[in-house]
């Protein structure tokens, strides 16, 4: 997956990810307090301290209200699962699937816990929402087969979620199957709701990129699209778009990370310039720590503009106060 899909949809599902599982697993929402949610480590190394390191997307800790394999007696911090999720780029199943069986295992041995694997496929449609198989076949024998939960988001019909209740559902719209002729139409109408939305501003400005950065238009329409997001009467959806976070990655590899960040900071989009600053320290150190992220997150703004400036020249992350 490359780093711009990575770092959005890292950041989308982290903040709603309680209404990913809502949306598309009501069954397994019913099984989990979402309420609270822990995310983990993603990195695996099978074969420490030389072995093959598999970067995960996201790792999700969750309590859940049954037990999972039918254990009366909860231990004593109670019932607990992993949600693993990979979120697939590419326009076909087979370059990860092979690998989410190896994923399992690891999670399940490491942390002694049941795993549910989640795949969320951007230009995969299958059947929209199900489950896949990976087998493991050998000529006409078969000794195991792999489940796992997927969303093709290509193969769900975009007028079922842009009016619905469910946030997350009206932004992954962008990415869903649209009548060709209504595709400005759906579009607005998502960047309207999601400007009324009850959200909080960085809620909304992720919301919102996601469904500019996805729409289906060519350089024409998506100018004449974003001049109606511009002309928006409530003057929200404007400040929602896509155009602040890229023209930031733009303006910093091109002028420099200081000005894409100082761009960022200034029109409130602390959001987008942490998830931007943690693409560039994993380019330049490797996958970060959950208390690297910890103590990133924790930085005022002057300090991220500062780091914008040092990381360029930096060889370690412990020059980086990090």
């Amino acid at each position: 997956m490359n780093s711009d899909h990575d770092q959005r949809f890292k950041a989308l599902i982290r903040e709603f990810f309680p209404d990913l599982i809502r949306l598309f697993f009501a069954e397994w929402a019913a099984r989990f307090d979402l309420s609270a949610v822990e995310w983990l480590d993603k990195v695996l190394t099978p074969d420490p301290p030389e072995g093959e390191r598999h970067v995960l997307d996201l790792v999700a800790k969750v309590k859940a209200v049954q037990s999972p394999d039918g254990t009366p007696t909860p231990p004593a911090d109670g019932w607990a699962v992993l949600v693993h999720i990979e979120i697939e780029s590419p326009d076909r199943t087979t370059l990860l699937k092979p690998r989410l069986p190896r994923y399992y295992f690891h999670l399940r041995d490491r942390h002694g816990l049941k795993v549910l694997p989640l795949v969320l496929y951007l230009k995969v449609g299958l059947d929209g929402i199900g489950v896949d198989e990976v087998e493991d076949r050998l000529f006409d024998f078969v000794p195991s087969t792999f489940r796992y939960l997927y969303v093709g988001l290509p193969g769900l019909s975009a007028e079922d979620y842009v009016t619905g209740d469910n946030w997350l559902g009206v932004a992954l719209s962008a990415l869903m199957r649209m009548p060709p002729e209504r595709v400005m139409e759906l579009g607005t109408e998502a960047l309207r709701r999601i400007s009324e939305a009850p959200v909080t501003e960085q809620q909304r400005f992720l919301l919102g990129e996601c469904v500019e950065a996805y729409i289906d238009l060519p350089d024409a329409e998506l100018t004449r699209f974003r001049g109606i997001i511009a002309s928006n009467a409530s003057g929200r959806v404007a400040a929602v778009n896509k155009t602040t976070y890229d023209r930031g990655i733009e303006a910093g590899m091109e002028k420099g990370m200081e000005k894409g960040m100082e761009k960022g900071v200034e029109l409130g989009r602390r959001l987008a310039v942490l998830e931007l600053l943690e693409a560039q320290l994993q380019s330049k150190f490797g996958p970060l720590t959950a208390d690297t992220t910890t103590a990133l997150r924790a930085m005022s703004d002057d300090q991220l503009k500062q780091l914008a400036v040092t990381l360029p020249a930096a060889v370690s992350l412990a020059e980086l106060g990090l």
